[in-house]
């Protein structure tokens, strides 16, 4: 079962997208695309020691 928050979530995404599902879908799908490619980036990083100083940016 879905929480409401999501369920409220789900409706800003559709209504910021003019009420467009497809649309709403494209959008998260490119947002979830480039979280992934975050997270390589991520793996990446730890696989070969990267820095984990405080403060640093390993993303960005």
């Amino acid at each position: 079962m879905m929480s409401r928050s999501n369920e409220a979530a789900i409706d800003e995404i559709v209504a910021s997208c003019n009420g467009d599902v497809r649309g709403a879908l494209r959008a998260l799908l490119l947002v979830n695309e480039q979280l992934e490619a975050e997270l390589q980036q991520l793996y990446a990083a730890v696989a070969i020691g990267g820095p984990f100083e405080r403060g640093s940016s390993v993303l960005h």
